[in-house]
């Protein structure tokens, strides 16, 4: 941690941004301070002194925290990524007493600041449990700190602060802990469950077409149209509805895509242009699941030996993302979408189909009605809540929102009908 730059003071003083686990350095004794000691500048200024003291202090008040965060994890493996989180913020730590050493200050007592006490009380007090995410969201609000101060140039010290923001970003996400060694070499965190997203995609989407199309049907009804104007209506805005479903969700799908393969684009240079910091970085993922640290590093270096494998391996455990996949195909998702939107929309218009006048009404509302307590059934499948209260209060809501709108409708056509 590090709060660099003055104008950035709070950001690494937090306690917990400084060091992120970087590569090189995290092999404690590979990478020293002064490996990462540039030449000494000849001349400094008052801004530089205080600069370099707020960079010391926030890698202070990191180092203190992950050692509490450490001394109070239960999870051996977790236990071992803090430590070494916290090596690494004391060995940025040495590089900025030297740096003021070099200009003739005397860098003074290591002290935390109250935050970083009070961070490392409640650390030991309640669990790493009750900290981990606020000193995630420090480390990544801070991970470019060191970006464009020119002491860190040539050195380690940037790309460490990456790893450290997105191991801890990792760890806060809700990593499995305690997986068995074994298990985790074999399956390296690749088969991710997809959860229930497609089918609450489905579910909603037909909900979403009833619902409206409802409402809308009821309107033009109580506006006391004539059956075939009915159906126009309710036909175009079930094309209407199911297009601009479509087109959402083409973009938002395309969208997400072109994200995920940027990063993919990025995490592919990162590898081919410090592959040690990548493979550290790794290793602690697996760490943090549960592996031994030498398992964790055998299986990190036997990734590293391939790219295209260790892509592969960072862009499932780092990004959450399959490569092969990246989102989906957002022609599917659009496709999917308009069918499943004009399904539930379709539903009201049945009984017109068939008949007209006060029976096509009922008949519509009936089929709506079976509609909604479906639906309201199937959700269940997502929330685990009993089928009948679910069906029941989907039924409620879907037919007091056609009620409203037929009321409005017959109120709108007796004032424009005269």
């Amino acid at each position: 941690m590090s709060n660099r730059e003055p104008d950035r003071h709070s950001r690494r003083t937090r306690t917990v941004d400084a060091e992120r686990p970087l590569p090189a350095s995290f092999d404690t004794a590979a990478n020293t301070a002064e490996d990462d000691v540039p030449a000494p500048r000849s001349a400094s200024t008052s801004s530089d002194t205080t600069r370099y003291r707020t960079n010391r202090q926030g890698e202070i008040d990191g180092a203190a925290v992950y050692r509490a965060m450490a001394a109070a994890e239960k999870t051996p493996q977790l236990a071992s990524v803090y430590e070494r989180l916290a090596e690494v913020e004391e060995h940025h730590l040495s590089f900025w007493e030297q740096q003021l050493r070099t200009i003739g200050a005397d860098p003074g007592p290591r002290r935390p600041s109250w935050r970083a006490r009070t961070m490392a009380f409640l650390a030991r007090r309640f669990g790493p449990g009750i900290v981990l995410s606020t000193v995630a969201t420090l480390e990544q609000v801070d991970q470019g700190g060191y970006d464009d101060q020119p002491e860190t140039a040539g050195t380690t010290m940037r790309d460490q602060e990456r790893s450290h923001a997105r191991v801890l970003a990792y760890v806060a996400g809700g990593s499995p802990q305690g997986v068995a060694g074994e298990t985790l070499a074999k399956l390296e965190g690749r088969h991710r469950a997809p959860g229930g997203n497609a089918l609450r995609a489905a579910v909603l989407g037909a909900n979403d077409g009833l619902t409206s199309n409802l409402a809308l049907v009821m309107g033009v009804a109580g506006a006391q149209l004539t059956t075939a104007a009915i159906l126009i209506t309710g036909l175009t805005g079930l094309l209407a509805g199911a297009g601009s479903m479509a087109i959402g969700e083409w973009i938002s799908v395309q969208s997400a895509r072109e994200l995920y393969q940027r990063q993919v684009r990025t995490e592919a240079a990162e590898i081919h242009s410090v592959p040690d910091e990548e493979q550290q970085e790794l290793a602690l993922i697996y760490e943090a699941k549960g592996l031994p640290q030498h398992e964790a590093e055998q299986v990190a270096e036997r990734l590293m030996a391939d790219e295209q494998a260790a892509l592969d391996a960072m862009v499932r455990e780092e990004l959450g993302l399959d490569p092969s996949q990246l989102g989906g195909s957002p022609y599917t998702a659009a496709a999917s979408s308009f069918l499943l939107f004009a399904i539930g929309a379709i539903i009201p218009l049945i009984p017109y189909f068939i008949t007209s006048g006060t029976a096509a009404l009922i008949g519509a509302i009936g089929c709506a009605a079976l509609g909604l307590f479906a639906i309201g059934a199937l959700i269940t499948l997502l929330t685990g809540r009993s089928a009948l209260f679910s069906g029941t209060r989907q039924l409620i809501f879907g037919l007091l929102a056609a009620g409203v709108t037929f009321l409005l409708g017959h109120l709108i056509g007796n004032a424009i009908g005269g």
